[in-house]
């Protein structure tokens, strides 16, 4: 395979892979698109039409009741099932055709996930009717002034015989104004303790439901809604207790891995559109791709891109692989939400450097992609709050290696049904992982894996010889920095594993560690000018900066590749 051949492309899209009604379903996305045209698509972009088109095509198709339908629910069809690849695959293809069609995918999601999690049989086959009907979903977590806070909700029910009745609001909530299925976490009055917590059912059309406004100036539609004397009633029920709060985090866990993939889909549109352009665009007499620093942004961004690709595609094998004795995805899970995500912002910048001032035309790919990437990182929290959450994982994964089978490509049309029941959500420092330097050992030919290996022994030595002191420990800037050379570690590991399944040119591999080698040389020096780094601290760092192993023929391969995208696609005009 090549790493060209990773790269989702319309022309060509047949994803042999999957079943048959997969294929087609897929097949029929990206042909809706293609034959509504980019004109279309840019123009209801700019005038925020909401995509009440696509919901329908979606629901004519039966797309999101095929694919978010876990097979406990499918009352015998065959081709429902919950089933992580394929999920994967349709973010990808809307994430290329935009934010503002990945983004109402996504929110049904998140606000199945509390519901298919759920024991509550009644509600279950309510949300797969809604479902089977052409609904959407969506998922009431946030508040206002809480954020995703769920410690502090302002969404109470209180006691009203056998039932409840609900008051409060919600904020940021996708589909919150037209969702048959909207997962809503509040608590109950005069209870104290985790037994307050709730999450039930709610139904937009309901007339309790109130929807207050679109939050946002865009095409998507993030509600604000305001429940009045909602009644709640058993049926309604869906998690009470601790169970509501892990219920919540479960979720996240399920739903945000998938902005990794609408990342790539944008990253990738983007990058053809830009290719094209340019090396077709001549100034001074000569295409633009004749300028040496141009062929390193576009070197670069389709080094990024392999990356971000080959990661999230073995990410995908650990999800659908996991179980009570292997839950490796937890730690996966964050570096696909905060670390793919910043890559896709890398990769449109770079291209968006490239073509400068057309990048802002309104008929182009690039100035939606541009203005929506930034979204990306920040739908789940902040980069800080994914960064903290991977750290819990560090001393596991670099020193108390286990063995496990080996993961295989999980491309098979089974249901991941051990999503929903993956239990309390704490244990994290307990999760064991495989040896992660065995990938790196089986690529040591590879001139930048060697060179990107010695760094990850300069971090190892750093957390065994300087280790942090107590109060450095409680210095978050301080830990979020080391987190960010763990994390080029660990998405290093997984990126050599795909590439070995995959059997990619070595070169792209090179080109891919050449890029890491300057990312950990650069997390490196930011280690070291932090206020509450210590002497010994900082020499390790500094002493783990490496300059990338320069091989201009395999740079000019890699140029060729990239070369090779310019008129491969154009959407449909």
């Amino acid at each position: 395979m090549t790493a060209t051949s990773l790269l989702l492309n319309p022309r060509a899209y047949d994803p042999q892979r999957f079943d048959p009604e997969t294929r087609r379903l897929l097949r029929a996305t990206i042909d809706w698109f293609e034959s509504r045209g980019k004109a279309k698509l840019t123009e209801d972009y700019h005038a925020r039409v909401f995509y009440a088109d696509f919901l329908e095509f979606a629901g004519e198709q039966g797309l999101f009741a095929t694919f978010l339908t876990p097979a406990a629910n499918a009352d015998g069809s065959p081709d429902k099932r919950w089933d992580t690849s394929r999920v994967a695959a349709l973010s990808e293809i809307l994430g290329f055709y935009g934010l503002n069609y990945w983004y109402p995918w996504q929110v049904t999601i998140l606000g199945l996930g509390p519901v298919w999690q759920s024991a509550n049989d009644v509600a279950r086959k309510r949300a797969a009717d809604a479902l089977a009907a052409g609904g959407v979903g969506a998922f009431g977590l946030s508040e206002k002034d809480h954020g995703a806070d769920i410690y502090s909700s302002d969404l109470v029910l209180t006691k009203d015989g056998d039932s409840y009745r609900a008051n409060g609001s919600k904020y940021y909530i996708g589909n919150g104004n037209c969702a048959q299925t909207v997962s809503v976490f509040g608590r109950v009055d005069g209870v104290e303790g985790p037994d307050q917590y709730v999450f039930f059912y709610a139904d937009s059309n309901h007339p309790n439901y109130h929807v207050v406004k679109n939050v946002v100036p865009s095409q998507m539609y993030v509600a604000e809604f305001r429940l009045e004397d909602y009644p709640v009633h058993a049926e309604d029920l869906l998690h009470v207790g601790a169970e509501a709060f892990s219920a919540a985090l479960n979720t996240v866990n399920i739903g945000k891995f998938n902005l990794c993939f609408g990342g790539i889909g944008m990253a990738t549109h983007s990058l053809y559109e830009a290719i094209t352009h340019a090396q077709n665009r001549i100034l001074y007499g000569n295409p633009v791709t004749d300028f040496p620093h141009v062929r390193r942004e576009f070197v670069e961004a389709y080094a990024r891109l392999v990356a971000m690709k080959l990661f999230s595609d073995r990410a995908v094998d650990y999800f659908r692989s996991a179980g009570p004795d292997d839950r490796r995805y937890l730690l996966f899970n964050p570096i696909t939400k905060m670390k793919v995500t910043t890559e896709a912002q890398k990769v449109i910048g770079l291209v968006a450097d490239v073509v400068a001032a057309k990048g802002f035309e309104a008929d182009t790919y690039l100035a939606m992609a541009k203005n929506d990437i930034d979204g990306l990182p920040k739908l789940e929290g902040t980069v800080a709050v994914n960064l903290a959450l991977i750290a819990k994982f560090m001393p596991a994964y670099l020193f108390a290696p286990q063995d496990y089978a080996p993961v295989p490509t999980r491309d098979d049309a089974a249901d991941d049904e051990f999503l929903f029941r993956q239990g309390p959500a704490r244990g994290l420092s307990k999760v064991r992982f495989h040896d992660w330097k065995t990938a790196y050992e089986k690529a040591s030919g590879i001139p930048n894996v060697a060179l990107f290996t010695e760094q990850a022994a300069a971090l190892v030595k750093l957390l065994t010889e300087a280790t942090s002191d107590e109060a450095q420990q409680k210095d978050l800037d301080f830990g979020l920095a080391l987190t960010e050379l763990f994390t080029l570690v660990v998405y290093g590991q997984l990126v050599l594993e795909q590439a070995e399944l995959t059997g990619i040119e070595a070169d792209v591999v090179d080109q891919i560690f050449a890029v890491l080698v300057q990312d950990f040389s650069a997390a490196a020096v930011d280690l070291n000018g932090k206020a509450s780094s210590t002497d010994a601290q900082q020499k390790i760092a500094l002493a783990a900066l490496r300059k990338p192993v320069v091989d201009a023929e395999r740079f000019d391969r890699v140029w060729t590749m990239v070369r090779g995208l310019s008129g491969a696609y154009a959407m449909n005009p």
